[in-house]
């Protein structure tokens, strides 16, 4: 993994917090509508248009919301490892890109574009953040499995949304639960990548939960191949004092024949 800075840490966590402002800036635009618009049965591109009295406020937060997941995109890109790290910049930046069409062509101008826009935005990222979950669950087991669930359900809520599959929820309520997990992990993301930095056993460069245990079974498996040599060896030597015949004696050097005092040798 690339060495990342704090303050390069700090800026591309802010960027992915403030991602949360579209829940804000929603709830502001639904409110000028005096009680008009149900968010279960009318989708979120609908605030965006001339009929809604803050359809500019709405159509700037999509272009701000792009250009933050952008922006967090290109900050923490080192800090992502594996595949995962490689294919989560990719499919987060075709979501900053397809939220940005939307704030730009709203549904009631260029609704071609702003369809292809919310498409590239719902699977880019549901796509990216289980490809996220991917790049740092080695250092954070939970961070890792909550970004996965939120992909899966991202992923599949723009299936049903798609295919006209809404249920209880309405079209506005599946295109909700296919849209918001999206902010929610990458704040979530930002979040936890910056507390980790900032961590004593990151600061100190001391290894992972997972990088411990592989290092654990690789000792584990040094010492049993030692034991093992040692044992052979002890084998080897014993069974080769078992054939071999006595050594003969050394003789003597001090042994004078002429000394009627010195022992006598046969």
């Amino acid at each position: 993994m690339a060495c990342v800075t704090p303050s390069r840490y700090r800026w591309g966590a802010l960027a992915w917090l403030l991602t949360l402002q579209f829940f804000v800036v929603e709830t502001i635009a639904q409110l000028q509508t005096d009680g008009a618009y149900s968010r279960t049965a009318e989708v979120i591109s609908a605030l965006g248009t001339t009929a809604s009295p803050a359809h500019a406020l709405m159509n700037a937060s999509f272009v701000a919301q792009g250009l933050l997941i952008g922006a967090g995109v290109l900050l923490l890109r080192p800090a992502l490892t594996g595949l995962g790290g490689r294919l989560a910049p990719a499919f987060l930046a075709a979501a900053a890109v397809g939220v940005v069409l939307v704030g730009l062509f709203p549904s009631d101008g260029s609704a071609a574009l702003h369809e292809a826009g919310a498409g590239l935005h719902l699977l880019g990222g549901g796509f990216g953040l289980m490809a996220l979950a991917y790049a740092v669950r080695p250092r954070s087991e939970a961070l890792g499995t909550t970004l996965a669930l939120l992909g899966v359900v991202g992923t599949a809520m723009t299936v049903f949304f798609v295919a006209g599959i809404t249920g209880f929820l309405g079209t506005g309520g599946t295109e909700r639960a296919a849209a918001y997990p999206i902010p929610v992990g990458l704040a979530l993301a930002g979040a936890a990548l910056w507390w980790l930095a900032r961590s004593p056993a990151s600061s100190a460069g001391r290894p992972s939960r997972r990088e411990l245990r592989a290092q654990e079974r690789a000792a584990r498996a040094e010492r049993a191949r030692e034991r093992d040599a040692a044992l052979e060896a002890a084998a080897g030597r014993a069974e080769a004092a078992r054939g071999r015949p006595a050594e003969a004696a050394e003789p003597d050097d001090d042994f004078d024949p002429e000394d009627p005092w010195a022992p006598r040798r046969d």
